[in-house]
């Protein structure tokens, strides 16, 4: 949630972030009508509540009729407490109803407009020229290192089978980002895929997008995770944290389940965009002073990463139009996929600024020991996509993949030849 007094002292401000991402700008509107409501309710609660504590004093003083005659004022005002009670916890529920509705205040220095307005902040290498070029299914298949068909076959479209080679392709892919991020002060975790409802919802995935994940509703009212940074951002659920040491940087090796829905027709040759597929997340909680210059270190291990595949990529800033619930800022990575013949995202950070953490009643304490609400970012690491850009641009005219050298290390083989 965004902080409610912005709301109130600058309600334009998050009128124009709304419009700025498309969305309603009257839910700031009914967010103060329903604010103005609950506050209406509490004061007339306590009023009530206040003149029973008096009338109950008075009780204990009075005697013969005029005890009874408070005793029946006393029943008639409990009555109308209870009804008040009543009354201030519906209000509760309608602003707090109210107040989720509206996303994060998109940063200033975001692009405005929508998915095609990104700005391209930076080119890093370039595209080689590659004759005839095979794309990652024909060089996976052929390399025996994917089956599309009996993952088909076993789960239904989108699913896929990644086999010998290709599994050490991924596997060394991922623990070359564990290795990393744990070098760089992140502790790796692996977390729970599965996690309650009110974790789902705090991070901001069971708005816009919540056909986009899997729940399981019979006996369990459980959600598959579309990344590790739902449980990451729900590990500290209802805690006050000890930042005075810096930030707590966590990466969390998971695998990932998303419904693709609404991308019928879309990417479906490969595994580009599937229902399952296994990411290293990295995860930050922060003081709010400190999330911008973390967003950037973020940026930069990604880049690290990407570096260490050796793929030609440009850094985008997305549109506010273009950006999650939660975020108020997104940088994308998005490497050359020569057969497709354009740049496919395969990093993304996003700056939570307080969104997440006051959803989730996440603080810490500020110098004069105050609770205060913390910051949260997130930015892959790496993820099984990569093994599109990595297979697509170190293809060899002989079929083969010769491996950049950090990442071969970690595979265990430079060069994945034919079978």
């Amino acid at each position: 949630m965004i902080d409610l007094k912005i709301v109130r002292d600058d309600p334009d401000l998050v009128r124009a972030s709304q419009r700025t991402r498309g969305e309603d700008p009257g839910l700031v509107d009914a967010l103060l009508d329903a604010d103005a409501a609950r506050r209406a309710a509490i004061v007339d609660a306590d009023t009530l509540r206040s003149e029973q504590k008096a009338l109950g004093k008075q009780v204990g003083k009075a005697q013969g009729d005029e005890k009874q005659a408070l005793l029946a004022k006393g029943k008639e005002l409990a009555e109308q407490v209870k009804a008040a009670v009543a009354r201030q916890s519906e209000a509760d529920e309608a602003a707090a109803k109210a107040h989720r509705a509206i996303s994060n205040i998109v940063a200033p220095e975001a692009p405005a407009g929508g998915e095609d307005d990104y700005v391209v902040l930076e080119h890093v290498g370039e595209p080689r020229e590659i004759e005839n070029p095979k794309d990652h299914l024909e060089l996976g298949e052929s390399l025996g290192l994917l089956d599309m068909e009996r993952g088909a076959k076993v789960s239904g479209s989108r699913f896929y089978f990644l086999t010998g080679q290709g599994a050490f392709l991924q596997l060394g892919l991922l623990n070359m980002a564990a290795q990393k991020a744990a070098a760089n002060g992140f502790t790796l975790m692996v977390p729970p895929v599965l996690v309650r409802p009110e974790v789902m919802e705090g991070t901001g995935f069971l708005g816009a997008h919540a056909d986009e994940v899997y729940h399981l509703d019979k006996d369990d009212d459980l959600y598959l995770v579309g990344t590790s940074e739902v449980p990451l951002a729900g590990y500290h659920m209802d805690e006050i944290l000890d930042l005075s040491d810096g930030p707590k940087r966590y990466a969390g090796w998971s695998t990932c389940f998303r419904r693709e829905a609404g991308s019928y027709g879309k990417d479906t040759r490969g595994i580009i965009r599937v229902h399952q597929f296994d990411k290293v997340e990295g995860f930050i909680y922060c003081k709010p002073e400190d999330a911008e210059a973390e967003h950037q270190r973020l940026l930069g291990w990604e880049k690290d990463m990407l570096a260490a595949i050796d793929v030609p990529y440009r850094v985008i800033d997305v549109a506010g139009g273009d950006l999650g619930s939660s975020a108020a800022r997104k940088f994308d990575c998005e490497a050359w996929v020569p057969t497709q013949n354009t740049y496919r995202e395969l990093t993304s950070t996003s700056n939570c600024t307080t969104f997440q953490a006051r959803r989730l009643s996440i603080r810490y304490r500020d110098e004069n020991g105050k609770p205060q609400t913390a910051a949260t970012l997130n930015g892959t690491l790496a993820t099984t996509r990569w093994l599109v850009a990595i297979l697509e641009n170190h293809q060899q005219p002989d079929g083969s993949v010769k491996l950049p050298p950090e990442l071969a290390k970690f595979v265990g083989t430079d060069v994945l030849t034919p079978r």
